[in-house]
């Protein structure tokens, strides 16, 4: 059911290894991330004002992304660290910190300025943590399995968008996504593994949650 859903999320026609990876629009995507011999690094130079302010907007919200991730796993393990359920939310937020890391990264060599609402995602990000935790293990994992189809989403049209335009030019950026993308994936099939379903109200709390992503993503896009 997991492999399932991931291939609902981004497309696939079928689910398994590199054959159908190589099917799939949204995955036609070189391996070997953040290498490259060129004589920018992961983001080329844009070429007018119209592609600086559409690659601004993509690193942009990616790093909101990732840094509002690090806050509800953060709030997470504040509530569940020391329960059994502990090392696998600090399996996920490892994960998380390296995504976050990678954007900060980019973000400071093409001096894109991350959004003005970070603050606010620091606060709303361990709150919606901390509080779905507080409902026990399965409401952290119904919390994680709405954010990380969300921000999968999100990737997947942040994918779609760059290979329609350039896949050749973005390439270490689609990597980068990519790959983000399935670890996202993965944590998402991991909230199901562990009984996310099973929470009362799952599907309500759900669809309030992913409400409330693409709120933040609109506004850190334009913020």
């Amino acid at each position: 059911m997991q492999r399932a859903a991931n291939t609902a999320l981004h497309g696939c026609a079928q689910a398994g290894g590199p054959a159908v990876f190589s099917r799939c629009f949204i995955c036609r995507v070189t391996a070997s991330p953040w290498q490259s011999s060129r004589a920018y690094g992961v983001i080329p130079p844009p070429r007018d004002p119209e592609e600086k302010e559409m690659l601004h907007r993509i690193l942009r919200v990616d790093h909101a992304g990732e840094y509002g991730a690090n806050r509800i796993y953060a709030g997470q393990m504040a509530v569940l660290g020391r329960t059994r359920t502990g090392p696998l939310i600090q399996e996920m937020w490892d994960q998380e910190k390296k995504h976050l890391e990678k954007f900060n990264e980019i973000l400071a060599e093409n001096r894109v300025r991350p959004t003005a609402l970070l603050p606010l995602w620091n606060i709303a990000g361990f709150v919606l943590g901390a509080s779905t935790a507080v409902l026990g293990k399965e409401g952290a994992m119904a919390c994680t399995v709405a954010v990380e189809e969300s921000i999968s989403e999100h990737y997947n049209s942040q994918i779609r968008a760059l290979m329609e335009k350039d896949p050749e030019r973005y390439i270490e950026l689609l990597n980068i996504i990519k790959e983000f993308r399935d670890d996202e994936m993965d944590h998402h099939d991991t909230g199901l593994e562990h009984d996310a379903e099973t929470l009362p109200g799952y599907w309500l709390l759900k669809n309030a949650i992913q409400l409330g992503c693409k709120a933040a993503i609109y506004v850190s896009q334009r913020i």
